[in-house]
């Protein structure tokens, strides 16, 4: 397998597993949550390459602890979720830029740590997509209930005797391990595009969650493979190109949605409403 194969097949393999963790970074309203932790596993990056470990080990400890960082400041009287992560995204990022500048004769690109490297794409980073990605379908299936009964409505969830303890857990692990994993094929920066907007036009597309878990990682995956092909026909940076055709993908979505309610309205008045809704 050539070195574009095994990018076209981590692109396939990464959007699928961003959208369909996506779908719970927009159902729980998790984007800047999400966003922190893909700028903040930057240093994570660095410290790998000056320790000689791979990427995704480095960022995977740095994410844990950002995890558990964020948690606790969320929970600091007068704070909140927002504040923490705002605090940790710029606290990672700025020890990131410390650590390279510490160290500027790095055997690695850390530069591309930032927009991603999809075309140097490895066996092993194929095989750890595709055991996250998988790993993300099991919990779905075995805990998704759970999380969208949590997501919708909190207090009955918790009223229903269930433990709240649970869904965020298993939301906030699936997310971290999506940004760790997807972060040397399109970068720390730009991870965030893919795993938002394919969820985000797949919710303004279908009508149902079971819908949105099945649109969103198919729009995650044309979004790497059309951004890998833009990428090599118009040589510029396949990070860059693949954030751009997510980007894309969600605008269309819109205007697709909004068609629809528009059509919807002409040939029964009061349907674009509950569609809306």
């Amino acid at each position: 397998m050539g070195y574009f194969e095994r990018a076209l097949l981590e692109a396939v393999l990464a959007g699928g597993l961003a959208g369909l963790v996506g779908t719970l970074v927009v159902l729980r309203r998790r984007a800047f949550f999400t966003t922190a932790l893909t700028h903040a596993t930057f240093p994570g990056g660095v410290a790998a390459a000056i320790v000689g470990v791979p990427v995704a080990l480095g960022a995977a400890v740095v994410s844990v602890l950002l995890v558990a960082m964020m948690t606790a400041l969320g929970r600091v009287r007068g704070q909140g979720p927002q504040i923490a992560s705002g605090i940790v995204l710029t606290f990672g990022f700025a020890l990131g830029v410390l650590l390279q500048s510490f160290f500027p004769s790095l055997p690695v690109d850390v530069d591309s740590y930032l927009v991603g490297s999809i075309l140097t794409t490895t066996p092993f980073d194929l095989v750890l997509t595709g055991a996250v990605l998988l790993v993300a379908v099991v919990a779905l299936v075995v805990a998704g209930k759970e999380i969208v009964f949590d997501s919708f409505d909190r207090i009955g969830y918790r009223a229903a005797g269930y433990r709240g303890w649970v869904p965020e857990l298993v939301s906030l692990l699936l997310i971290a391990a999506t940004v760790v994993t997807i972060m040397p094929a399109v970068g720390s920066i730009l991870a965030i595009a893919l795993i938002v907007a394919p969820a985000a036009a797949a919710r303004a597309l279908t009508r149902s969650i079971g819908g949105t878990l099945v649109v969103a990682p198919l729009l995650g995956m044309l979004s790497g493979i059309a951004g890998l092909y833009a990428s090599s026909l118009f040589a510029i940076s396949a990070g860059a190109a693949i954030s751009l055709a997510a980007a894309l993908v969600f605008f269309v979505a819109l205007v697709v949605a909004g068609l629809r309610r528009s059509v919807l309205s002409r040939r029964m008045p009061g349907t674009a409403t509950i569609e809306a809704a």
